[in-house]
């Protein structure tokens, strides 16, 4: 079966239950879910803080900051691409009909399988490495023999006030795995989110390729007597820089204040993790601790860098393509028709960026940013303790 996106099968599968697509029923159902269920927890967050807000709790309190901004952070993604559904669903469009004119030639289709490819190591790592960090930070409260008789508070995954009384430990125990259950969902659903801009921006990256292909070899020996095939070929490599313009412009208007949001939370949620961890080291539960926020800080930190490392890789390509431009053999054209190929030098001038929330750029010096941020929030945190 030929493929016609680089965005993975399984991806395309769990969109209806991330509230995402065309059939009215489950996608109504689906997002009727996720606002009661993290509008629930937000809630018992809130009731969490207002009735545990002492300085004796600060750890504690710090551990619910970190799951409440988690869980704000998937409500805000889900919201902006609902928000944004159309947009998405043209992108989705756009990128099957390259598909549709690589599968035309050969070279062409062969560098987008590659990129296919990558996009499906990159898919299976995502999903993997937050279903490994849910599992370890639950799986600490889920193993523990608790008597729920000798407890004034419950030890939940999360750091939760519920609104009702759990008085039997099989209700506890209920309790204990719908909550593993919905991390999981969560999860999932926040990895989707970032699968779907990592595999956009890399199809982006593969067509310009193609696209650096088609110029370094649109203009072999002899062809300035073929005046028409030099001026079709010319259209045909403007259409493609145009759609990849479009395409880059989509994606950063359906994720530019997603990704504002996941800087500004992630930020506060490293320093944090870093606190829970760095606060933990020579107590008696320091095992439990680094296993339940390690992989969760390595997740966190990760989805902040693929954010800023696809910047810079969007910056960096689209820069080629002036070069490769420039470096063709325009001068064995006629000078009607090399002037054509100054518009695109000039546009490529104009580099493709993403932005969070229309402020700054991502690139890996932003990341650097957010990484120094976070390790002065530390120190504060930790001074305050």
């Amino acid at each position: 079966m030929t493929r016609k996106s680089t965005i993975n099968r399984i991806v395309f599968r769990m969109l209806p239950w991330c509230g995402i697509g065309s059939d009215g029923i489950i996608i109504l159902i689906s997002r009727l879910f996720w606002i009661i269920t993290l509008g629930f927890i937000g809630h018992c967050h809130c009731l969490y803080f207002s009735m545990h807000f002492n300085a004796q709790n600060f750890f504690n309190l710090v551990d619910c900051l970190c799951s409440f901004l988690a869980h704000a952070k998937i409500i805000v993604k889900l919201i902006a691409f609902w928000m944004n559904q159309r947009k998405f669903v043209e992108t989705l469009t756009l990128i099957t009909d390259d598909w549709s004119d690589c599968a035309k030639n050969n070279i062409d289709m062969r560098v987008m399988t590659d990129k296919a490819k990558i996009s499906d190591r990159i898919t299976n790592m995502i999903i993997i490495l937050h279903t490994l960090s849910v599992t370890a930070y639950c799986i600490g409260i889920i193993i523990a023999d608790v008597d729920i008789t000798d407890k004034t508070e419950l030890p939940l995954i999360n750091k939760l006030e519920l609104s009702f009384n759990v008085n039997t430990q099989l209700m506890y125990r209920v309790v204990l795995i719908i909550e593993y259950i919905h991390m999981i969902l969560t999860n999932c659903v926040s990895g989707v989110i970032n699968i779907i801009f990592l595999a956009m921006i890399i199809h982006v990256g593969g067509q310009m390729d193609v696209l650096q292909r088609w110029l370094a070899e649109f203009i072999p020996k002899g062809i300035e007597n073929e005046q028409k095939s030099v001026v079709i070929m010319i259209n045909k490599i403007i259409l493609r820089h145009q759609k990849i313009i479009q395409i880059s412009e989509n994606i950063e208007n359906l994720f530019t204040y997603i990704v504002l949001f996941i800087f500004a939370s992630n930020t506060i949620m490293m320093c944090s993790l870093g606190f829970l961890i760095v606060t933990a080291l020579g107590t008696d539960d320091v095992m439990e601790q680094m296993i339940k926020c390690l992989l969760f800080f390595v997740s966190t930190n990760l989805e902040a860098f693929i954010f800023c490392y696809a910047g810079e890789y969007l910056n960096s390509k689209s820069k080629e393509i002036g070069f490769a431009t420039y470096n063709c053999a325009w001068y064995n054209l006629k000078s009607k028709d090399s002037r054509i190929l100054l518009f695109i030098i000039l546009r490529s001038q104009k580099q493709l960026t993403l932005t969070a929330g229309k402020i700054m750029d991502l690139t890996l010096e932003t990341f650097t940013s957010i990484m120094k941020a976070s390790g002065s929030y530390l120190s504060v945190l930790l001074a305050m303790q």
